[in-house]
């Protein structure tokens, strides 16, 4: 229920406050180095920050908080937007990364999944196809 104007007058909602866009995602973590090191020399992620729990990774727009955790090998649910799908694929399948989904025609575009080192599902998706709903 809004409060409106504390003095009695009216109050209209505009849409400050509401998501413009997701800041960061947040990944578990058992092994903080090794976790900054896939992230890092697999997909091209930059280290911002570093602390003895936490790390800050970054990549144009992908923004990364790899967590110490007792908790990992979960769904994050999320996806990663790639110019090529099929790109990624072929370069981490050389790299012996474990493939959930194969590249292939989601409900947003060609995606696919698999499992960092913590065993955590990361989803990739072409970006391309995404940016075409809006």
């Amino acid at each position: 229920m809004p409060l409106g104007d504390p003095h009695g007058g009216d109050f209209e909602y505009t849409d400050e406050g509401l998501p413009k866009n997701i800041t960061a995602v947040r990944i578990p973590t058992g092994d903080l180095d090794t976790s900054i090191g896939f992230y890092s020399d697999l997909l091209g992620m930059e280290v911002v920050d570093r602390k003895d729990a936490h790390a800050v990774l970054r990549r144009e727009d992908a923004v990364i908080l790899l967590v110490v955790s007792s908790h990992t090998g979960v769904d994050t649910g999320f996806y990663i937007g790639v110019d090529d799908p099929y790109a990624l694929h072929r370069r981490l399948i050389d790299e012996g990364v474990v493939f959930m989904v194969d590249p292939e025609m989601g409900p947003i575009g060609v995606y696919t999944s698999f499992r960092d080192t913590d065993g955590n599902v990361i989803r990739a998706v072409d970006k391309h196809a995404v940016e075409s709903f809006f």
